[in-house]
């Protein structure tokens, strides 16, 4: 496929957001980021764009087909954002604070499990949806520095 970029800003009418708590250390920051946006790309098959290709002809893998905003907040702002993502059906995904002690997928779904929706220790949570509903999600949060 030689699909060449085409010149113009591209507008988009969805957001995809991730909203880390601001307590995070660096290292857990772009973990937690890494597998909070894995989760969308499943199950919203829609934010994927085409995979790519260079000049020699080298595939590479599709990945999103629009930019992921980071913001981050208060433990506080981070439960509030949930529990908007939920009111609103929006597709999202979590990550705990007791997915730093584990070490694999079972585990970790096994970790989320165990805890009711609220009393889950969130340190990330993404989304994704129309702009307006994401930005009412995120109420509260800054963009990460």
């Amino acid at each position: 496929m030689n699909t060449e970029p085409t010149a113009g800003p591209v507008r988009f009418d969805t957001k995809i957001a991730v909203l880390l708590r601001e307590d995070l250390e660096p290292w857990q920051r772009l973990n937690v980021t890494a597998f909070l946006v894995s989760g969308l790309g499943t199950a919203v098959p829609e934010v994927i764009g085409e995979p790519y290709e260079d000049a020699d002809g080298v595939p590479y893998l599709s990945m999103f087909r629009q930019p992921v905003l980071v913001f981050e907040g208060t433990k506080e702002t981070l439960t509030a954002a949930h529990g908007k993502a939920l009111s609103r059906a929006l597709p999202r995904a979590v990550f705990t604070s007791d997915l730093f002690g584990t070490g694999n997928d079972r585990d970790n779904r096994a970790a989320v499990w165990a805890v009711r929706t609220g009393d889950l220790d969130l340190v990330g949570l993404a989304v994704y949806g129309p702009r307006n509903a994401v930005d009412k999600v995120l109420k509260g949060a800054r963009m990460h520095p």
